[in-house]
């Protein structure tokens, strides 16, 4: 009997130390030393050039992808890209899935209320993407009224839309959006200035697409877990890569130089 009980003391004890421990290291309140213990940075992404793309390798490049691999560097950490459904960004920095959302993301209200936010980095805006046949027909936010576009769930664009009272449909991606007018199903899409810049016009993926009405005027920021110190460590980095001009090399690499925003 006092084996029985000595072991369950002995069990008591070790449940209480454990559960001690998952409470100091839950508030420690540092999100920079829980990376650099797991050795890895989590980045949230979508499909979205040029700021989070694969290359012909399958290796995910971009200005943000490229950027994130300098501040994992820098924490010694390896980095890893996941693909997120943008709508549902916020609960799976919460649920610890990612670690950062990094993805050319507008700092709206929401975000800006539910997340730790960096400093802008870029500037944007939301534009609306038609055939270019048809683009002469389109050049005013009265012209395109009637139309009916394709967003991205949870996106900039989608707020647009409804600012906007347009008719839309709400789809995983941006990318899938312009495919909706690319294959004739959707009037038009709502888009960012520098994913249209990348993705439609000669040259591009979509040559017979063109970009018309500037809807918003938006910067861009990245998204922690709310009350992170990752947030400002990122700050921070960012401010020496734009010192030091490595920032703007990466930019230059993928045409979106003209949109940063001093650090």
């Amino acid at each position: 009997m006092k084996k029985k009980l000595i072991a369950l003391v002995m069990a008591m004890t070790m449940v209480f130390s454990l559960s001690a421990c998952g409470a100091a290291d839950s508030k420690s309140g540092s999100d920079v030393t829980y990376i650099k213990d797991k050795r890895t940075l989590i980045v949230g992404i979508t499909d979205f050039a040029p700021m989070d793309y694969k290359d012909d390798n399958g290796e995910w490049i971009g200005f943000d992808a490229d950027m994130a691999r300098k501040v994992a560097e820098s924490l010694d950490v390896e980095v890893k890209f996941v693909e997120i459904d943008w709508d549902n960004k916020i609960l799976e920095l919460e649920n610890k899935s990612i670690d950062v959302v990094w993805n050319g993301m507008t700092l709206t209200n929401e975000v800006k209320s539910a997340m730790e936010c960096t400093n802008p980095y870029l500037n944007n805006a939301q534009v609306v993407v038609v055939p270019a046949a048809d683009a002469d027909s389109y050049q005013t936010k009265e012209s395109v009224a009637g139309l009916n576009f394709a967003v991205e769930a949870g996106s900039a664009g989608e707020q647009a839309a409804a600012d906007n009272g347009f008719e839309h449909t709400s789809l995983t991606s941006q990318a899938d959006a312009v495919m909706e007018v690319a294959a004739g199903t959707s009037g038009a899409c709502i888009i960012d200035l520098l994913m249209a810049g990348a993705m439609v016009g000669p040259g591009t993926s979509y040559e017979t697409l063109t970009h018309t009405v500037e809807l918003t005027t938006e910067e861009y920021g990245i998204g922690c877990r709310k009350g992170s110190d990752l947030a400002a460590y990122i700050n921070d980095q960012l401010k020496a890569y734009y010192a030091d001009g490595s920032m703007q090399s990466i930019a230059q690499t993928y045409g979106v130089q003209d949109a940063l925003v001093a650090q």
